[in-house]
C-alpha cells in the first residue's frame, strides 16, 4: 500500500463529486444536461511489461461524460418559448458570428426582431418569402416581421345555398333591392377593395315563373281557357291574359286549363303569363346598396348577375350566362367610378362549388356556406409554433401568415460536443458535422411551442450519489491514514 493510490481515490472521489454538485445546482436549469465521472485504473509503466501481480497505482478520470437524455417538458406563458421532444439542438449565432447549439429554449424577440435567447444568440432557420411561403436553403438568423400585412382585394366567392323547391315567385316582378316582394331570398357578406375597405355585398334571388305557356285565349265565354303548353302549372296558379287574372282550378289537358272568373267574353289569342314557379332563378348583386351592373338608362330592369336553372334532382344544371366551371359567375366592376380602388375590380362567385353547391331542395332557404377571399390589413397579434417548426403569426384581420421556421441539429458523435456553458455547445472534430433539417425530418424531434424542457437532473438519484461518493471519499482517506500509522510502525523501529 502507498500513499498514491489514496491520493487518486480522493482526487477522483472529489471529481465526482464535483460532477455531481454540479448536477444538483443545474437541477433546475431549462436544458440543462446532467453528467457523470467516468473512472479508469492505473498501473505504473514497466520496460519488461505488465507483470499479472503487478499492483494498480491508483484510478484516474477517464471522462466526463454528458447525458443527452429527454427532459421534461413544462409550459410556459410565453409563446415563443420552445421545447424540443426528442433529438437535437437549436442552432444559434452567437454575437461574435460563430454558431453553437442548446437545448434551452427560452426565446424572446429583441429590438430588431430577431429572435434571441438570454444570452442574445440568434436562433436560426428558414424564412419566408413575401407571399409566406417558407424557402429553404443555408440557415439563417430568423427575424420576424411586425409589420402590417397588405390588403387584399376580394375576387372570389364561394356561395352555398338551398333555394327551396316550395318557394313561389314573387308577386312584383321588375327586381328592385329596396322592394322585398321582387326578390325571393337574399344573404349579404363582406367584401373588401383594393386598400382594405370593407362593403357589403348582397346577392338576391328572385324564382321565375314557368315561361312555355305560350298563346293564351277564350274560344267563347266561359271557364275554358286554351293555352300553348300546361306543362309546368299547376291547380291553383294564376294565368294573366289580356290584363285580367284568372286563377286555374283544374288542368284537363295538354292545351287546355278550366279557370275561374270566367270570361266574361270572347278573347283573342294574346301572350299569357303566369305566376306558375319554375326551376329558374335569377340572381342580382348589389355592393352597398348599388346595383352592379347599374342601370343605365333608357333600360327600366335592371339585369341579373346570372340565371340559375335546377334539374329534377335539385342540382345545378345550367347557368346563364353559360360558365366554366358551372356555376362559376363574374360580377361587372364593384367601383367603375372610384377615383381611389380599384377601377376593374370584379367578384366571381361560384355557385357549384364541390364542397359547397348551390341547390334547389324541398327544404327552407338556407346558407350552408358564404366565403370570400379579401381581407383588410392586419397588425400581428400574437404568434405560435408548431411541431414542424413553424413561427405562424396570426393577425388582426382573423389571417396567418409563416414568420419563419426553426431548425434542429442533430450529431453522430454528440458526446463528442465541447459544453462552453450557458447551456451551450460548439461542435468538435468528435462530434461530426451538424446533420440540420426542419423538425420532426431525419429523425430530428420536434418542437412545442409556449414550453420549455427541463433539467434531465434526477435529484433523488443525484443526492444518492453524494452518499456513495462521500463513502469512497472517506474510504480513501481511511487508506491514506492506515498507511501513515504503518509509516510510524516503521519509523518507530529499534
Amino acid at each position: 500500500m502507498s500513499f498514491e493510490q489514496g491520493l487518486s481515490g480522493l482526487s477522483a472521489a472529489s471529481s465526482s463529486l464535483s460532477a455531481i454538485g454540479n448536477n444538483v445546482a443545474n437541477a433546475n436549469t431549462v436544458g440543462f444536461k446532467q453528467s457523470s465521472a467516468q473512472f479508469a485504473d492505473m498501473f505504473a509503466a514497466s520496460l519488461a511489461g505488465a507483470s499479472s501481480t503487478s499492483i494498480g497505482t491508483g484510478v484516474t478520470i477517464a471522462d466526463i461524460a454528458q447525458q443527452f437524455t429527454q427532459g421534461n417538458i413544462t409550459t410556459t406563458t410565453n409563446p415563443l418559448d420552445t421545447a424540443i421532444s426528442g433529438p437535437g439542438f437549436f442552432q444559434m449565432t452567437n454575437s461574435a458570428g460563430a454558431t453553437v447549439y442548446s437545448r434551452n429554449g427560452q426565446f424572446h424577440m429583441d429590438k430588431d426582431g430577431f429572435m434571441v435567447n438570454g444570452q442574445g444568440n440568434k436562433v436560426n432557420g428558414y424564412m419566408p418569402n413575401a407571399a409566406g411561403v417558407i424557402l429553404g436553403g443555408a440557415p439563417v438568423p430568423i427575424q420576424i416581421n411586425p409589420a402590417n400585412i397588405q390588403p387584399q382585394a376580394s375576387s372570389t366567392s364561394t356561395v352555398g345555398v338551398n333555394l327551396s323547391s316550395a318557394s313561389p315567385v314573387p308577386t312584383t316582378s321588375t327586381f328592385s333591392s329596396t322592394d322585398p316582394t321582387s326578390y325571393t331570398n337574399s344573404t349579404s357578406m363582406t367584401v373588401y377593395d383594393s386598400l382594405g375597405a370593407s362593403h357589403v355585398a348582397t346577392v338576391y334571388f328572385a324564382r321565375q315563373p314557368v315561361t312555355t305557356v305560350g298563346n293564351g285565349s277564350f274560344t267563347a265565354a266561359g271557364n275554358t281557357m286554351t293555352v300553348g303548353n300546361t306543362a309546368g302549372l299547376s291547380v291553383g296558379n294564376t294565368v294573366t291574359l289580356s290584363g285580367v287574372t284568372y286563377t286555374i282550378t283544374a288542368i284537363p289537358g295538354t292545351t287546355t286549363l278550366t279557370v275561374t272568373p270566367a270570361s266574361a267574353g270572347v278573347v283573342a289569342s294574346a301572350a299569357a303569363t303566369t305566376n306558375a314557379p319554375s326551376s329558374n332563378w335569377n340572381t342580382y348583386l348589389t355592393v352597398d346598396g348599388n346595383s352592379i351592373p347599374a342601370l343605365v338608362p333608357p333600360a327600366t330592369t335592371l339585369t341579373p348577375l346570372a340565371k340559375l336553372t335546377f334539374n329534377s334532382l335539385g342540382a345545378l344544371a345550367s347557368t346563364t350566362p353559360a360558365s366554366t366551371p358551372l356555376g362559376s359567375i363574374t360580377s361587372a366592376a364593384l367601383f367603375p367610378n372610384s377615383t381611389s380602388v380599384s377601377t376593374t375590380q370584379a367578384i366571381t362567385f361560384d355557385f357549384n362549388s364541390p364542397t359547397a353547391s348551390s341547390t334547389q331542395y324541398g327544404s327552407p332557404f338556407a346558407v350552408n356556406t358564404l366565403t370570400q377571399n379579401g381581407y383588410a390589413s392586419g397588425q400581428l397579434n400574437s404568434t405560435s409554433t408548431s411541431a414542424d417548426g413553424t413561427i405562424m403569426g396570426r393577425y388582426s384581420n382573423g389571417q396567418t401568415r409563416s414568420l419563419g421556421q426553426i431548425v434542429l441539429a442533430n450529431f453522430t458523435g454528440v458526446q463528442g460536443l465541447q459544453d462552453i456553458g450557458n447551456n451551450s455547445w460548439v461542435q468538435t472534430a468528435a462530434s461530426g458535422n451538424p446533420l440540420v433539417g426542419p423538425p420532426g425530418s431525419g429523425g430530428l424531434g420536434t418542437l412545442q411551442s409556449s414550453a420549455t424542457e427541463d433539467s434531465n437532473v434526477d435529484l433523488t438519484a443525484a443526492l444518492v450519489n453524494m452518499i456513495t461518493a462521500q463513502r469512497v471519499y472517506q474510504a480513501n482517506a481511511q487508506t491514506i491514514k492506515t498507511e501513515d500509522t504503518l509509516m510510524q510502525t516503521v519509523v518507530n523501529l529499534r
